[in-house]
């Protein structure tokens, strides 16, 4: 097991359901739908890695090697740009500031990042590395 995956996997999974309630509780009342709906993507992708993350911590005692390690740091990597992105883009909608779209553009980083940690994961797993 890789402790180090299992416990940045809680502490985030802990974060993706406070994200959510303050979505669902507070953010729908001041922000456009448009925004909100930027925020729950990031929510729920978040929330999707985390799980991605658990398993990978999980499997690393099978299979410890490279592969896996580097699938999870992609994983976290991937909520970093993916889905921080899209929480610095609602936030920026929310203000009302112009000029600042440049910042999805950092979106579609995290999007790779997690397709590799998930090829990374299958090759993981398919050999000892």
């Amino acid at each position: 097991m890789h402790k180090g995956f299992l416990k940045t996997a809680a502490i985030i999974g802990a974060l993706c359901v406070a994200l959510g309630a303050f979505a669902a509780h507070t953010l729908k009342e001041s922000i456009s739908a448009h925004a909100l709906e930027i925020f729950e993507t990031a929510v729920r992708y978040q929330f999707y890695h985390v799980f991605a993350l658990l398993a990978v911590g999980i499997v690393y005692k099978k299979f410890p090697g490279k592969m896996l390690f580097w699938s999870g740091r992609l994983f976290i990597a991937g909520m970093i740009l993916f889905s921080g992105s899209l929480y610095v883009l609602t936030a920026i909608k929310a203000a009302g500031t112009q000029g600042y779209n440049w910042v999805g553009a950092i979106t579609p980083l995290g999007g790779l990042c997690f397709i590799l940690g998930w090829i990374f994961l299958f090759l993981g797993c398919k050999k000892n590395n």
